[in-house]
């Protein structure tokens, strides 16, 4: 069976505020910090460009972009040990974290 060339491949639909918003209310089933989870949530499933538009909601709600998960790791702790995550750390560190 030959592959339809008239037909783009489609990675992903632009998201909504909204839809960006709705990982701002991730909550954790452990005892991890909710703030942390709501960042490893977004770092693991959003775009670039998504996920730096979720620092930006999360940071305007006062929530704490260094927060630690339970081994007392930061997101950027977690991003810096990723190949190819440079510009979500640019992100986060534009957003303060340290």
């Amino acid at each position: 069976m030959s592959e339809r060339k008239d037909k783009k491949k489609v990675i992903g639909e632009a998201m909504t505020d909204d839809q960006v918003k709705a990982f701002l209310s991730a909550l954790p089933e452990s005892g991890e910090d909710p703030d942390f989870h709501a960042l490893l949530r977004a770092y693991r499933s959003l775009r670039e460009d998504d996920f730096q538009r979720f620092l930006g909601f999360f940071t305007a709600e006062g929530r704490n972009i260094n927060a630690r998960g339970l081994d007392d790791r930061t997101l950027l702790d977690i991003a810096a040990s990723h190949r190819k995550s440079r510009s979500y750390i640019d992100a986060l560190k534009a957003a303060g974290a340290h």
